[in-house]
């Protein structure tokens, strides 16, 4: 496969509403449509195939002895007039595989992708921590993108990403917006991180807190009068609250708790899930609002189970939802079908009373 072919199957997989695209040898690629891989109409790739593609994707790093030793690397990849990508190349079995995710050209608002209203408002704090978690493909970079163009339409701020790699590309509009790339703009996210708070920001957006001193260092610009976004790998608020002070020693955990109840504004956690129609999928969230009370929950390390119970006391007039009632909602716009939504409900014979007591 040369890099004309590669172009025409990614225009293939744009057209078809893929969201990734699959390379490895010993396959056709694959298309994921609609959270299912599909085998392209043509010949399984051979390994020079792969290489061939991961030596074009990876002239980028401008360092011809990464592919050489290479496990994986994270790049980006541009195609005029369709789309750009975001492509993981990898080695598995001795030689190499490539993710390539699709990111549309246009940027999405909260509207478009029908998002809860309440996104807009915590978008609109002016300091503190939010953060957007889920699985690998749960769609947290669009949501964030999502608020970062409310940002950008609704105020005049200077906004920095920092991204591994980048993914949307935010035009100017109300606000200023520097976007850095890992491996090209900066040497990682800490580095990056540390520099954006010499860059004179209103908000950082740090693709994701991976470690504890990024970790350390996000709280710090909350903690300093920032307005930070960033992804956490977590199903939802508590596991999130617990896995950031994981993350630290054992003797700084709780000083990690008490700045964590004093900077963090929101959580949204998101799935994604089939639409009824079988076309496309939606969103279903959790939101917590750090309200005093949770704010105090946090700080106190009470038991787990309360915060669910304090995210659905929040449905009024904070916007908070816990995952079923969002659930529940998606099903009474026909958004989602009712085997979709008793699969998907924290507790199915719960929702299935609430059903009963629409």
């Amino acid at each position: 496969m040369d890099m004309q072919m590669l172009n025409k199957v990614l225009e293939v997989g744009v057209k078809q509403g893929a969201s990734d695209l699959h390379f490895r040898p010993g396959a056709p690629p694959l298309f994921r449509i609609n959270g299912e891989l599909h085998p392209a109409d043509m010949d399984p790739l051979q390994p020079a195939d792969t290489s061939l593609i991961a030596t074009a994707l990876m002239e980028r790093s401008k360092d011809t002895s990464v592919l050489t030793n290479l496990q994986e690397f994270d790049t980006s990849y541009s195609l005029p007039g369709i789309s750009r990508f975001r492509a993981n190349v990898y080695r598995q079995r001795g030689s190499l595989g490539i993710i390539m995710r699709i990111i549309p050209r246009d940027i999405p608002s909260i509207d478009s992708l029908k998002l809860p209203a309440v996104l807009k408002e915590i978008a609109a704090n002016q300091r503190g921590l939010v953060l957007v978690t889920g699985a690998t493909g749960a769609g947290k970079t669009t949501s964030l993108a999502a608020m970062v163009n409310e940002i950008n339409l609704s105020r005049s701020s200077h906004i920095i990403t920092i991204e591994d790699p980048l993914e949307y590309l935010h035009p100017n509009k109300r606000s200023s917006i520097s976007q850095r790339e890992i491996g090209i703009d900066t040497h990682n996210y800490v580095s990056g991180l540390r520099s954006a708070l010499r860059q004179d920001p209103d908000v950082i957006l740090v693709g994701e807190m991976r470690d504890n001193e990024s970790i350390d260092i996000a709280l710090k610009a909350a903690e300093t009068g920032h307005l930070v976004l960033s992804t956490v790998h977590t199903s939802d608020a508590t596991r999130t609250i617990n896995r950031l002070i994981s993350y630290f020693p054992a003797e700084e955990q709780l000083s990690v708790r008490h700045r964590i109840a004093e900077n963090l504004k929101a959580c949204v956690a998101q799935r994604l899930l089939p639409t009824a129609d079988g076309k496309g999928q939606c969103v279903a969230m959790e939101v917590m609002i750090v309200t005093s009370t949770i704010s105090a929950f946090i700080y106190e390390d009470r038991p787990t189970g309360s915060l669910d119970e304090l995210i659905d006391e929040g449905e009024h007039p904070y916007g908070m939802m816990t995952f079923d009632k969002h659930i529940m909602a998606l099903f009474q716009q026909g958004r989602i079908s009712l085997e979709t939504a008793m699969r998907n409900a924290s507790s199915p014979n719960d929702f299935k009373r609430s059903l009963i007591y629409e």
